[in-house]
């Protein structure tokens, strides 16, 4: 098998900017779907940039509105327990706008696998800040530096007696695979958070280049192969047993 069975020919070239780690994003997620053979797969979405790949998985979709993909997703599960279902969204869809829909879903364990790209802006709309915008982080609405803590995801998902979570970047692309694979063989809920900041939106208002994004993000972080609480600077997966 491979994985290009998992991809619309016909959306070819990904409608994503150059450089935009949303790319390697798709590529890795079609590639663990190959590997699992999660043919019984439905992906929804909400709306921004990440949203735009529900239509380009060679796989029944729903594009739903913005901030609703969790509760369409929930909806998708209850009427069809045999399926695999998948949102694929950025953190502005799902922790902002939506945000209230994932604190219950989170607290009710319902069994359903979200992959959230975390670009810290709202980069479809011209990059406002989001609620994961870092501090000092220049954006459209925060030109001079955002002075506001940015939301604790890791968080919220662990603050619930069963979770699964999980923190990965398309800068190590093995590493990602294998929190995908956890994530799609685990029972209840599962939040994998995925850090790439836009390229286009945040980064160059930020004066940083493709090339300086990727070092950073090869500088800054480092896998933890430990069970337990991620600190800032670590990728890795914590679940309950």
């Amino acid at each position: 098998m491979s994985f290009q069975r998992f991809i619309r020919n016909d959306v070819l070239p990904l409608g994503w900017c150059p450089g935009c780690g949303l790319h390697a994003l798709f590529y890795a997620t079609c590639e663990v779907l190959d590997e699992l053979d999660k043919t019984n797969t439905i992906i929804v979405s909400g709306i921004g940039c990440t949203a735009r790949g529900a239509g380009f998985f060679n796989l029944d979709s729903v594009h739903g509105i913005h901030g609703r993909a969790i509760p369409l997703a929930v909806g998708v599960k209850a009427v069809n327990p045999d399926l695999n279902v998948v949102v694929f969204s950025g953190e502005g869809d799902i922790t902002g706008i939506g945000g209230n829909h994932l604190l219950h879903v989170a607290r009710r364990d319902d069994n359903i696998v979200v992959i959230c790209n975390n670009n810290e802006v709202f980069a479809m709309t011209g990059g406002q800040s989001s609620p994961t915008t870092r501090i000092g982080g220049k954006t459209l609405t925060a030109p001079e530096g955002n002075v506001m803590q940015p939301l604790n995801i890791q968080g919220i998902i662990t603050s619930n007696k069963r979770f699964f979570y999980a923190r990965a970047t398309p800068v190590f692309k093995e590493h990602l695979k294998e929190c995908l694979k956890q994530a799609f063989e685990y029972d209840g809920f599962v939040f994998v958070e995925i850090v790439f900041p836009c390229i286009e939106n945040y980064s160059k208002k930020m004066d940083q280049t493709i090339a300086c994004v990727l070092k950073d993000l090869k500088g800054k972080y480092k896998i933890c192969n430990e069970n337990r609480m991620l600190k800032d600077d670590e990728l890795g997966i914590f679940r309950s047993e």
